[in-house]
Formats: C-alpha cells, sequence, structure tokens
C-alpha cells in the first residue's frame, strides 16, 4: 500500500500539476481566452476539449516553451511579427494549473495571466473549464468573507507577526453573538496561504454549500503551513534518489505545530466567535498540507475532532492504536485522492478502519490526478460532514 511518504515523493517527482492527455484527435478551433487572463489580454487561450494555446511576444528570443503538466513542455514557434505561439500536444484536465515560460534557458511568468503561488515561488495560472464546476462557481447567494490576519507568533524563539486568512460565512456579520465551529485548512507543498482560497476557491465552495443547506456555517482558517521551509537547511534535504524522506521529522523541525496550537487557535479563538473546544474544531489539509494534519491532528485530539487528508495518506488502524482516546474524540474520518493516483490504497484502508470498529469516509475524485480538482472536490464532500 502506498504511504503518505509516497504520496508526497510522487508529488514531488511529477509536480503539482496533471500530465498532458494523449490525444489523436486535432484541437477544434473554438479557443477563447482564458478565465484567469490578465484585463484586455487575449492569450492563453482554452477550446473546448481542454487544449491550450500561447502566444509570447519575445522578438530577441532563440527559443520558447511552455512547461505546463509534468511530462515535457509544449514548444512555441516564432512567427514573422516576432511572436511565439503554440498549442498543448493534447489536452489538459479539467480544473486549475500552475504553468511558467522557459525562454532561453531562462523562467518567466506568462504576462497574459494571473499569478499563484506554487512550487515556492509565483506561477502563471490557467483553468481549464471543468464539466462539475457549479459547485465552485460564483453564483448569487450570500458570499461569506475573506479577511486576512496579523497574527503573533513566537514560534523559533523571536516574537513575529504571522499571516493567516480567514472565512467567515455570509451570516457571521449579522448573527449577534452566535458561535461558530472552525476548520484549520492547510495547503501543500510550495503554496502558502493564499492558495485554498485563491486557486482552490474554498470561499465559493463554503458559500455554495450553506445556500443549499449542505453544510453547516463554520469558520475556515487558512494559514502558511510552513511546509516550504522543510526542505531549506535546519529542516532538511531533499531526498537521494530511492531514499525516502522522513517528513514527520521535517514538518516537526519546522515549527508549525507550535505555530498552530500556540499560537494561531487561540489568536482566532480569543478574535473571532468561535466554539472554542474540540469537538467544534477540525483539520484537513492537502497533499503536504494533509500529512501536517495527520501528524499533528492525531498527536492533538485534545484540540481536533475531525480529520481530513485530501492526497495526503491515511489514518491507519495503527494510528487508531497508538493515538489515545481516538474512537472516543473522534467523529469524522475522511481520506481523498484523484483516480490517477492511488485509490487502491485509500480504499484498502477504509475496509481495514470498518473492520476494527471506525467509520469513515473515502472519496476518489474522477479523472484527475494530484491537482486542485481533486481537492475542491475533496473539500466539497468533506464540508457536509463536519459538525453534524
Amino acid at each position: 500500500m502506498k504511504t503518505i511518504h509516497n504520496l508526497v515523493v510522487s508529488f514531488l517527482a511529477v509536480s503539482a500539476c496533471c500530465a498532458l492527455a494523449q490525444s489523436q484527435t486535432a484541437p477544434s478551433d473554438d479557443f477563447k481566452a482564458s478565465r484567469l487572463n490578465q484585463p484586455g489580454q487575449e492569450y492563453p487561450q482554452v477550446n473546448s476539449q481542454g487544449y491550450v494555446r500561447f502566444r509570447i511576444q519575445a522578438p530577441q528570443a532563440q527559443s520558447v516553451t511552455v512547461t505546463l503538466g509534468g511530462r515535457g513542455g509544449t514548444p512555441l514557434t516564432k512567427g514573422a511579427d516576432g511572436a511565439w505561439t503554440g498549442t498543448t500536444a493534447g489536452p489538459m484536465d479539467e480544473g486549475f494549473h500552475y504553468y511558467h515560460l522557459s525562454i532561453d534557458g531562462g523562467v518567466f511568468n506568462d504576462p497574459g495571466t494571473l499569478n499563484f503561488y506554487g512550487s515556492t515561488r509565483w506561477e502563471s495560472g490557467i483553468e481549464i473549464p471543468a464539466h462539475d464546476e457549479d459547485f465552485y462557481a460564483l453564483k448569487a447567494v450570500p458570499h461569506g468573507q475573506v479577511q486576512q490576519i496579523l497574527f503573533p507568533s513566537k514560534t523559533n524563539g523571536a516574537a513575529v507577526f504571522k499571516t493567516a486568512y480567514v472565512y467567515t460565512p455570509p451570516d457571521y456579520q449579522k448573527s449577534g453573538r452566535k458561535r461558530y465551529p472552525v476548520l484549520y485548512l492547510q495547503h501543500g507543498w510550495g503554496e502558502d496561504e493564499h492558495a485554498w482560497w485563491n486557486q482552490g476557491r474554498a470561499n465559493l465552495i463554503m458559500d455554495n454549500l450553506i445556500a443549499e443547506g449542505k453544510a453547516k456555517p463554520f469558520i475556515v482558517v487558512m494559514a502558511y503551513g510552513q511546509t516550504n521551509e522543510a526542505f531549506r537547511p535546519g529542516a532538511g534535504t531533499r531526498p537521494a534518489a530511492g531514499q525516502r524522506p522522513n517528513f514527520n521529522d521535517m514538518i516537526a523541525r519546522t515549527g508549525f505545530e507550535s505555530t498552530l496550537t500556540d499560537d494561531l487557535i487561540p489568536y482566532v479563538d480569543a478574535n473571532f466567535r468561535t466554539q472554542a473546544d474540540q469537538k467544534h474544531r477540525a483539520m484537513a489539509g492537502l497533499s503536504m498540507g494533509g500529512m501536517e494534519t495527520h501528524m499533528i491532528a492525531l498527536k492533538r485530539l485534545d484540540l481536533f475532532s475531525d480529520i481530513g487528508l485530501f492526497s495526503g495518506g491515511v489514518v491507519t488502524p495503527d494510528d487508531v492504536k497508538n493515538a489515545q482516546g481516538f474512537k472516543d474524540k473522534v467523529k469524522v474520518v475522511f481520506c481523498s485522492c484523484g483516480s490517477r493516483e492511488n485509490p487502491a490504497a485509500i480504499n484498502a484502508n477504509h475496509v481495514a478502519l470498518e473492520k476494527i470498529g471506525i467509520k469513515n469516509t473515502v472519496y476518489v475524485s474522477p479523472n484527475t490526478a494530484h491537482e486542485f480538482l481533486t481537492w475542491r472536490r475533496s473539500l466539497y464532500q468533506f464540508a457536509p460532514l463536519l459538525f453534524q
């Protein structure tokens, strides 16, 4: 069975984006500007099949390639006007993807589109319309607020202010003294506190679920999980080929557990109308953020009652055995992945947990890999289970 570590090593090996699908069908000529383009920019474009077309002005360049997906790049061809154009060899998976340009060996963002923090840098982003995108669409429903907070932290000794984003549900401002449960929702490696509400559409997913009566209103806190520190000096190095890194040790040395439990949670409980107890507090994360959730939540069952791992491993029978009071304290166990990841592993683990009397939910996102549509769908499936 693929472990948490194997899942993340696979992610690091192939990047956060999906691989280009192989297709022998010529792209149809119904290309339109991507919905994530900068104002007034015509390129990049996406057609109804999911192909992407690029046009880059670089008249002095000798070579331009677009890195979009995990199996090499899309070479562009220079025209007489000095513009480089090209189309992906096949359609992309539905949903959001990071990409960048390689121009004469240098790495650049596409000036035609918006930037999103991923792969430890601000990258270009593109959205391939999904057939089921209605659940994260911007609709005429009551909307919550996403606000930035600066909370004091003494982790690693020095007193500093750190950034997080907090989603409050649509009725928060008008509900007087009403208090709300809280989900602490973590991004993956290479990303930061912008990821879930920006490329993940978490606030719109929650707005739509609440409007449809499918989920209870609750607060969502999205903080930088310090995942990117795991491979920097002092926190460990990338493993040699064939070696499996000790991610738990690397995550522990980043100090995020202390940031979360000693700094962030007390700040949120003091400054928002929360139900500040274990049964009204959940933690979830995608990829390496799922690993953080696994490590921290199982250790701190005095703080968290619900656990969600999105492409971030599983809660095993041994975890249940080793976490004191698990059966009494944990109400929701949720594990998910894309159908092109390793669904057999989470399905087998689901059966193993059921055999020892642990109710748990498994979700496999159809036709996706280690990518944001998998995680958007995972949140959509996870949120209705919380705080019931």
